[in-house]
């Protein structure tokens, strides 16, 4: 089953699980710090009770946040467009748009340029894995699994951001 099916087919807690995902894995273009999610992601196991709280909790940490890179501000953004609302429509399209805005980045992240990158190719099928992951053990039981795949782009996301470093580094050196 492909993305567009799997955000469509999927309830509140995977929705918001998938789009906190998707900038989960970006966030080491927003800070340094990759715990600042955390509450946030125990907000989703919590379900809509604890979401909410969670959420203005984050959005005012990250309100904190000196933002360094330009890359960074959809990322912030998004933080802040997620909804209140702990419904499926919503959620889904909150869900659709970090999905589209994680894409993205890291296509422009890419060092082959195209959308058939292999950082593109990492970060769609994490997505995916993902949705199906959460689908798969509902009631929050896949919440940690989903959370490792994030965890793991976000090494790869920094790996692909320091090798654009070293690389900039050395043509400035040049």
């Amino acid at each position: 089953m492909g993305l567009v099916e799997l955000i469509a087919e999927a309830d509140e807690r995977s929705l918001a699980a998938s789009g906190l995902a998707c900038l989960d894995r970006c966030l080491p273009l927003l800070v340094d710090e990759t715990d600042v999610l955390r509450p946030l992601w125990a907000g989703i196991a919590d379900g809509e009770d604890g979401w909410v709280d969670r959420l203005e909790t984050t959005r005012a940490t990250l309100d904190g946040t000196p933002v360094a890179d330009e890359a960074a501000a959809p990322v912030r953004k998004m933080i802040g467009a997620a909804p209140s609302d702990w419904a499926t429509e919503p959620l889904a399209e909150w869900a659709t748009a970090c999905s589209a805005l994680a894409l993205e980045l890291h296509q422009e992240l890419d060092p082959s340029g195209g959308a058939e990158g292999p950082l593109v190719a990492g970060e769609q099928r994490r997505q995916i894995q993902i949705l199906e992951v959460l689908s798969a053990n509902p009631g929050g039981a896949g919440l940690r699994r989903a959370l490792d795949l994030s965890v793991e782009g976000q090494r790869v996301l920094r790996a692909a951001l320091s090798r654009r470093a070293r690389a900039a580094q050395d043509s400035d050196d040049s």
